[in-house]
């Protein structure tokens, strides 16, 4: 069988075999005859292949920092806020496409951006949970309230079974902050800031 680099594929006659895939790690994605689907299951649970289901695969793709779309990134936020910065041509500096005044004013003056947080305390992050950027108020129910705080969301959150600890990806305001705080239940959670992805083909990849 022809050898394949990761996010490369090959025709086999009606099949598709890739080296692509959205978990962080290393594996192949094969598009196939509905017809050769059961046989094929079969084979490969014949060969010591163990399913997953796709809490195990969105459970990667959070550990490798990649994003999900209509949590991470969607129609309504850009992708300097989107941790998708890296998509973007800036340069050449003179070369021009729709959008990019307005990106580069985001540059600027951009309020918001994309961490990865890390959960110091006992407890699940999960999508649409408030992170308090600074401080212990907020008015957040079990906290003192001190008037308003910035504040961003959890955009995608899990427990990591590599890691042992509850991750996240986050859109928060521009902090210089090392530490933000989550509300989980009502009560605020440390959570520390950390760049993704976490994990990598097995290796950890943060500082614990």
């Amino acid at each position: 069988m022809r050898r394949l680099s990761p996010f490369y594929g090959v025709a086999l006659d009606s099949w598709f075999v890739a080296r692509t895939g959205y978990t962080g790690e290393d594996g192949f994605e094969v598009m196939l005859p509905a017809q050769d689907a059961a046989r094929t299951w079969d084979a490969l649970r014949a060969q010591g292949v163990v399913p997953a289901g796709l809490g195990a695969r969105d459970t990667l793709r959070l550990e490798a920092g990649m994003n999900l779309y209509g949590n991470d990134m969607d129609e309504d936020h850009h992708p300097l806020e989107s941790g998708l910065a890296w998509t973007v041509a800036f340069e050449p500096g003179g070369r021009d496409f729709i959008g990019r005044e307005a990106l580069e004013n985001v540059r600027r003056t951009g309020s918001r951006e994309f961490v990865g947080l890390l959960l110091e305390e006992r407890g699940v992050l999960r999508s649409h949970q408030k992170v308090v950027v600074a401080g212990t108020g907020n008015g957040v129910p079990g906290s003192a309230a001190s008037g308003p705080l910035p504040t961003g969301e959890v955009t995608s959150g899990t427990f990591s079974p590599t890691l042992n600890r509850s991750i996240a990806l986050a859109r928060v305001p521009v902090t210089a902050a090392t530490s933000v705080q989550v509300e989980i239940r009502g009560k605020l959670h440390a959570a520390s800031i950390v760049k993704p992805p976490f994990v990598r083909h097995g290796k950890v990849l943060i500082p614990q």
